[in-house]
């Protein structure tokens, strides 16, 4: 069922029945969705058209939603999301944002996703009005404003399609946003397993908790998972959550994230955030888009590759380096060029770099 009245009615039934859900992502090939359905293990198949019961694993009772995380490194995990930390997400983002009787919620990323679904979460909840479309685009966003809409959760990348001034406030998540944004936009920091986002502007919201331990991000909070559908808790005795993510927090408070233990480039002995290099490579008059991600290398451990969509037929190696080293230091610069017609992406914008290095010649 497409993201709608009937699939946000369809909730409520199941969490009136004292079922959890799982948001299934529709436009999944069929050999993904039986690794996702593996992993996430439903007794219930809910469509537009009925309810099919299968074999599964009954959740527990508390237990609200069910979400796979984002899939940027092949295998799925199962999020279990509590009744309990919903509520927890949904009363710290509205107070953060300071959500009124006013305001209007805008859904319109994909549900199968936290950082869509969250948005119907966060209705529900509070009671905050909401208003859906199937998807993104720039006549659903404007329609929506037209009806009411204040508050919308985007992808970096929706920002260049539209008039920011529409909404009173833009979340932003998925991807690394922009430096130059409207002023209304709040970028969010945070995982499936956290419930959403828990830092705004590098500030975590009320509740949370974070440490820094050997340059990883560690967090606590009421808003994280109970533990994932294969059994696993990945919760320390104290609670906190080993995010995966590198990371610093300064003498304000304030956190930033470097990016992904597993994405790091060590090229050299140097450190190499790909994030970084795509920054910078973006902004090539003639490249489209791009990934920047580690290959083993006998000789410097990993190399770093960048692949690229450019509007030309050919950009060579030495003006993609030089580019790059305008900006950052020489260990930054590509030492591989990769061209292809489109950089494989999660529906919330994510490159998934672990696609385009399997398919490089072992």
């Amino acid at each position: 069922m497409a993201n709608g009245q009937f699939f946000v009615d369809r909730i409520k039934k199941a969490w009136d029945d004292g079922d959890a859900v799982f948001p299934l992502e529709q436009n999944l090939p069929s050999a993904r969705r039986n690794v996702v359905l593996a992993a996430t293990k439903p007794t219930i198949v809910a469509t537009e058209l009925g309810d099919t019961r299968i074999s599964g694993t009954f959740v527990e009772s508390g237990d609200a939603v069910v979400m796979c995380t984002s899939g940027t490194t092949g295998q799925p995990k199962a999020v279990i999301l509590t009744h309990t930390a919903i509520a927890a997400s949904a009363v710290a983002t509205s107070r953060r944002l300071g959500v009124t009787a006013s305001d209007t919620w805008f859904a319109c990323l994909p549900p199968s996703h936290i950082g869509g679904f969250s948005v119907i979460l966060r209705s529900l909840v509070i009671g905050t009005p909401l208003i859906t479309a199937p998807q993104f685009t720039v006549d659903s966003y404007n329609d929506a404003a037209k009806r009411g809409a204040t508050l919308v959760s985007l992808v970096p990348t929706a920002l260049q399609r539209i008039n920011a001034s529409l909404f009173r406030k833009i979340l932003l998540g998925g991807a690394r946003p922009p430096i130059d944004r409207p002023p209304q936009c709040v970028t969010t920091y945070g995982l499936t397993e956290t419930g959403s986002g828990i830092v705004y502007d590098s500030i975590p919201l009320d509740g949370i908790e974070i440490e820094i331990r050997g340059g990883v991000v560690y967090v606590r909070g009421p808003m994280l998972l109970r533990g994932y559908r294969d059994g696993v808790v990945p919760l320390d005795p104290q609670g906190w959550f080993r995010t995966g993510d590198r990371g610093s927090i300064d003498e304000h408070g304030k956190l930033t994230v470097d990016g992904r233990e597993g994405d790091l480039i060590i090229t050299g002995g140097e450190n190499v955030w790909p994030e970084l290099v795509e920054q910078v490579l973006i902004h090539h008059p003639h490249i489209v888009d791009v990934c920047v991600a580690g290959v083993t290398d006998k000789k410097w451990g990993q190399s770093v590759h960048a692949w690229i969509v450019s509007d030309q037929e050919s950009i060579s190696l030495e003006e993609v380096r030089d580019f790059v080293k305008q900006s950052l230091p020489a260990y930054c610069a590509p030492q591989h060029v990769h061209f292809t017609t489109a950089i494989p992406r999660t529906s919330l914008g994510k490159p998934q770099r672990h696609t385009l290095v399997s398919l490089l010649p072992s």
